[in-house]
């Protein structure tokens, strides 16, 4: 099978015409314009777009931080498109998993905390808090630097210090929104190649929303969005292995 392991064959992902209208006075924005669109459990898909192409309002979609204005959402097929902010907060905390470009982090706490933040609001117990944040750290190789804060870290520490908090629920998806837009050339392979072994490894799906067609290679397909509307939606043929990427960097670059 390789590297590259099948897919379940299960949909994780349907959005049906989903249309999405912000009121802007007088004046309506059309931000999405009948959205249809399948994404197997198990996928890696980018999403790419210029500025005012729908993309982030269809991650916030995608995350249930946004309901639709029209048409239909099904995630792990229950439809969520029309339920309250309270139950949308349920489906977040339980079942997705975000990632950020400016990595999110809260600076006046320990990395475990920021891990465990997740595992707050569920309403964990403070063992398990502790032995699924100190899991989800060890996955991203930070086991060491538990006890650090954010500006002690490198930002491809710190975005792996978001990942891990992206783990620590055991979503069945993770949202990455620019997850390498503001590291370096070397930083950014080696955080996709964690992205890439936690789709692999775990299974989980992962969309990622990027402007940088370089990290849209590293995904299995590439959906393109303009004006609303998805313009192209193809495999990504050949796509890239991070990991296997990562021998063409100088060895003194930082270690993220």
């Amino acid at each position: 099978m390789g590297r590259w392991c099948a897919l379940s064959g299960k949909i994780a992902i349907v959005l049906e015409n989903i249309k999405k209208v912000y009121n802007m006075g007088e004046s309506q924005l059309f931000a999405l314009k009948g959205i249809s669109l399948t994404i197997q459990e198990g996928e890696m898909v980018a999403i790419m777009g210029s500025s005012g192409s729908g993309k982030s309002t269809l991650l916030n979609i995608l995350g249930c931080l946004d309901r639709p204005t029209g048409g239909t959402y099904y995630l792990d097929g229950e439809s969520v498109s029309q339920l309250d902010k309270d139950q949308l907060a349920v489906i977040r905390n339980k079942r997705i998993g975000f990632v950020f470009q400016g990595f999110n982090l809260l600076g006046r706490v320990s990395v475990l905390a920021n891990v465990q933040l997740p595992l707050v609001y569920a309403g964990a117990g403070k063992k398990e808090m502790m032995d699924r944040a100190k899991e989800a750290l060890d996955w991203v190789g930070l086991s060491k630097y538990i006890h650090h804060y954010p500006s002690q870290m490198s930002g491809g520490q710190q975005q792996r210090v978001a990942i891990a908090r992206a783990l620590v629920n055991n979503p069945s998806l993770i949202l990455a929104d620019e997850p390498t837009g503001a590291l370096d050339s070397k930083t950014s392979v080696e955080i996709i190649s964690v992205i890439q072994r936690l789709n692999i490894e775990k299974s989980i799906t992962v969309v990622i929303v990027t402007h940088e067609k370089d990290i849209s290679l590293y995904c299995r397909r590439l959906v393109n969005l303009k004006d609303g509307r998805i313009i192209g939606d193809a495999p990504v043929l050949n796509h890239r292995d991070a990991a296997g990427d990562l021998a063409a960097f100088p060895e003194e670059s930082e270690m993220v």
